[in-house]
């Protein structure tokens, strides 16, 4: 009995001490901009080096230089208002068939079907169930928003498509590039290249928003990366029997290209040919989040953080997220700082 008691005593002891909570240490915390020398100071030029001195118990500092892309405020901002502008560049070569390509936009593709082999457990495309969706899709031709090759091995450029009436309509966006040949003559051959659709804002900012990246590739806007959304391409074999496709060539940035080569000769023209070439759901409003630094682990001691980051003139909010943490709980301190930089 007495062994008993001895053991509900221990067992009540261990569930009192796991019951207890981890109170949060409140963040002491405080931050001056100096100059190299240690003089306080808001005011730099844009070629001084900006020293901050820190001060307090926080664990964890983050820091946002006000910067583009490292703005407090738009932290949680994942869409705005701007100018969405596609631009690409165009090369068309082989035969004189007019009207064999065009500029499409849907707010209504249903997208690609997938389809999986239960066997083996791959995934792949469902070719008809997508080419369906495709065809019951609403595409509005915005062909004659761009200027394009009439012929050359130098490439044109597009100049800037606005699709702000696509944006108004506040829902995403599928963009396709549609060939489209008769039998009887030499096909054209086009190659697209430099493709990009950008949102651009009101304060000069511009948020890339799909170009040649593939689905596994990232497309950086200000240091943050997020997935380049990739090309489907695809053709109807009823609509396409010599099977004339697009060749997509993923690239980063201003790299990559679409290239389709119908028939080379009369005799080959045996056929029509119609081949797509889609990106999106693309959303013409979004914007990467603005992301701060971190410069301070817990188990570091920082007291002076020199700042790398780059300002032209103008004035600017510095912001340092402080804060302590634990299981139960979470104390924040937000210490925000004005920076004015001017030319030497």
């Amino acid at each position: 009995m007495k062994a008993l008691y001895t053991i509900i005593l221990a067992g009540t002891l261990m569930l009192a001490a796991c019951d207890k909570s981890i109170d949060e240490k409140p963040v002491s915390f405080d931050v001056t901009s100096t100059k190299t020398n240690g003089q306080a100071s808001s005011d730099f030029k844009t070629t001084d080096t900006i020293v901050y001195q820190i001060s307090g118990n926080a664990d964890i500092v983050t820091f946002y230089s006000g910067a583009t892309g490292q703005r407090y405020e738009f932290r949680d901002r994942t869409t705005a208002n701007g100018v969405p502008q596609l631009q690409f560049s165009s090369v068309r070569a082989n035969g004189t068939q007019a009207n064999s390509i065009q500029l499409l936009v849907s707010s209504d593709f249903k997208g690609v079907v997938a389809k999986s082999q239960t066997i083996t457990g791959v995934i792949t495309r469902d070719t008809a169930a997508t080419n369906a969706n495709i065809a019951a899709a609403n595409w509005t031709d915005i062909s004659s928003r761009a200027a394009w090759s009439t012929g050359s091995t130098t490439a044109t450029p597009s100049g800037k498509v606005d699709l702000s009436d696509f944006a108004a309509q506040g829902k995403p966006v599928f963009i396709a590039f549609k060939y489209k040949a008769l039998a009887g003559s030499i096909q054209n051959k086009w190659t697209i290249t430099a493709f990009s659709l950008n949102n651009l804002l009101e304060d000069n900012t511009s948020y890339t928003l799909a170009n040649f990246a593939a689905s596994n590739q990232s497309i950086t806007n200000y240091g943050v990366n997020t997935p380049g959304l990739g090309w489907l391409s695809i053709y109807d074999e009823s609509l396409n029997a010599n099977k004339y496709g697009w060749v997509y060539t993923t690239g980063t940035g201003a790299a990559g290209s679409l290239v389709i080569t119908g028939a080379a000769t009369v005799a080959a023209a045996t056929s029509p040919a119609e081949s797509w070439a889609i990106v999106g759901p693309v959303d013409l409003r979004k914007v990467t989040p603005d992301a701060g630094v971190g410069i301070k682990e817990i188990t570091a001691l920082v007291k002076r953080y020199v700042s790398t980051a780059v300002y032209p003139a103008g004035n600017y909010k510095a912001t340092f997220v402080a804060s302590n943490n634990t299981v139960d709980g979470t104390s924040v301190a937000v210490k925000q700082l004005p920076i004015n930089i001017t030319n030497p």
